[in-house]
This record gives C-alpha cells, sequence and structure tokens, in this order.
C-alpha cells in the first residue's frame, strides 16, 4: 500500500479539471471573450494528454478512468466547442442576417458534436479488439478529438486576428465544421505522439524548435496556434502514405521494436512501493525473520565493505 493513497486518484482529478476547463469555455463564450475560451479548450486538450501517462506512472488505470476519460472529451472536445462555435457565430453575424440561417449554425455544429461521439465509441471499441497488425498501435483511426476541437475552432481564430474575411462567413463556417466532423469519423490514419521516437541528432534542433514554438505562442498565441494548425492538416498525407508504408512493409516496425525491447521497460519507472530493506522493530525485517548486521550482510553477499 502507497504511503500516500490520494496520489492514486490523481490521473481522474487531471480528467475532471480538464472537463472543467472545457466547460468554463462556454462561460467565456457568452460573455464575448472568444480568446479566452479558446485558452480554455486548449487547455483541456494539454489536461488530456496528461492523464493518460499520469495513471500508467502511478499504476493506478481502472475502468472508471476509461469511462470519465471518455464523458470528458465528448464534453470538452464535442460539446463545449459546438456550442462555442454556435454562440460565436449567433452573436458576430447578429446584424448580417443571421436569423435566417440559424438553422445551418445549429445543424453544423450538431453534425459536429455527433460525429465527436461517434468517434469516441469507436475509439473506445477498438481497445477491446487485437488488430492483427502491429503497426497500427502507432497510429490513430480519423482525427482525435483534442486536435479535432482545435480545428474547428480556427475560424474564431482568423476572426480574432484578421477580423471579419473570408473564414468568418456563415456558409464557409458550416462547411469547415460539418469537414472536421467528417475528418473524425473517417478512416484517415493520423500518427500517435506517443509511438514517434526522436533521434539523438535531432534532440537539440527540436528542442530550440520548441522553444521558439512557446515564444511565438506566448507574443502572438492566435497566429501561432493557427500555424500549428496548418502544419497538423499538412501531415496527414505524410501519414496516409507511413501508414501504407508499414502495411506493405511490416517487418520494419517489428525491427523497431525489437529495438525498443532491448532498452529499460518502461515498468520500472511506475512509483512503486519498495519493501524496506532495514529492520523497523528489534532487529527483524517486515517478514519477521532477524535482520543481519551491516558488515555480515556484505560478507554474504560477497560484497566490499566501503572504507
Amino acid at each position: 500500500m502507497s504511503a500516500y493513497p490520494g496520489v492514486r486518484f490523481l490521473p481522474n482529478a487531471i480528467t475532471v479539471l480538464a472537463l472543467s476547463t472545457g466547460l468554463t469555455s462556454v462561460v467565456f463564450a457568452l460573455q464575448g471573450q472568444w480568446m479566452n475560451a479558446m485558452i480554455c479548450i486548449g487547455a483541456a486538450a494539454v489536461l488530456d494528454s496528461l492523464d493518460g501517462p499520469a495513471a500508467r506512472l502511478l499504476n493506478s488505470a481502472s475502468r472508471v478512468g476509461a469511462e470519465l476519460d471518455s464523458l470528458s472529451d465528448l464534453s470538452g472536445f464535442g460539446i463545449c466547442p459546438a456550442v462555442l462555435l454556435y454562440i460565436w457565430q449567433t452573436k458576430v453575424h447578429s446584424g448580417l442576417g443571421v436569423t435566417e440561417y440559424s438553422w445551418l449554425v445549429w445543424a453544423s455544429c450538431l453534425v459536429y458534436a455527433v460525429c465527436t461521439a461517434l468517434r469516441l465509441a469507436r475509439f473506445n471499441s477498438l481497445l477491446e479488439d487485437e488488430d492483427p497488425k502491429p503497426f497500427t498501435k502507432g497510429f490513430f483511426t480519423g482525427v482525435p478529438s483534442p486536435p479535432g476541437a482545435l480545428l474547428a475552432m480556427a475560424p474564431i481564430l482568423a476572426y480574432v486576428q484578421f477580423g471579419p474575411s473570408f473564414f468568418s462567413q456563415i456558409w464557409v463556417v458550416a462547411a469547415w465544421t460539418v469537414l472536421v466532423g467528417l475528418t473524425m469519423v473517417s478512416r484517415i490514419p493520423t500518427i500517435a505522439l506517443k509511438s514517434l521516437r526522436v533521434s539523438p541528432a535531432y534532440f537539440v534542433p527540436l528542442l530550440v524548435l520548441m522553444v521558439v514554438a512557446v515564444v511565438f505562442l506566448f507574443f502572438e498565441p492566435q497566429l501561432t496556434t493557427l500555424v500549428g494548425l496548418l502544419a497538423y492538416l499538412l501531415h496527414l498525407p505524410y501519414s496516409s502514405y507511413r501508414y501504407r508504408y508499414l502495411a506493405a512493409n511490416p517487418q520494419l516496425w517489428q525491427e523497431k521494436s525489437s529495438t525498443r525491447s532491448t532498452r529499460p521497460s518502461g515498468r520500472r519507472m511506475r512509483l512503486n512501493v519498495r519493501v524496506p530493506r532495514r529492520a523497523r522493530v528489534a532487529g527483524r525485517l517486515p517478514d519477521g525473520t532477524p535482520a543481519l548486521p551491516v558488515e555480515k550482510r556484505a560478507r554474504a553477499g560477497g560484497r566490499r565493505r566501503l572504507r
């Protein structure tokens, strides 16, 4: 048993925090604070990427956590972005005849939310199926819901950065919202970040690039996010090519997997509780056997004493 039992609930706490952050975006949207609303969605996406690794690190994965994560994704990346888009279009285009096309605005947001639900349902069902192709574990089927939510809000980012333009028109936004929803339920393979391995030769340049991106994100958040979303869209053709290449050459993935198996196992990084090595009470070990002095233990194990 861990000395800090509450630590095991940390992954679920991160999931609840992501859910709360996503719901808060609706409050900012009602107040017309579009950038704050999108920051909440972005923060929810970051938190969503942390709860899984935290559960594996603490060895506290559970069925409740998996179900809670799915509900959080549906709310934070499906319902909340749809409501945010609807509020934004109705407020921004209130003087441009949006009441005439209000059905189109709501229909596009509804299609996006339903596609998010279908995408999450398919993802949960695929977790229980064993795919005969091992390399498929390095890919998602369709665009995941967190980047899908950020892609759906790209017109709002363009509006905040450039003002009213072609990309903020009702028909364009509706078509874009439906298109993003369809990419989430599509069969387009997208590379999973957890499967990426950076070569040591590219580690320093990549680190410098990340620092530059963080600096630009701090001073130009809208423009930097738009560039990042554009880069994500441009990676989709490469992801499809990579998937087909591995499907034709599955031995390459097996060689990569064998190389990974020679490295220290990730299970050693889990925060498991170790049995105390020293005697606690009356010179006995936790199992009740008498504890030998340090010198005798060193001699029995064949180790040299430090002088």
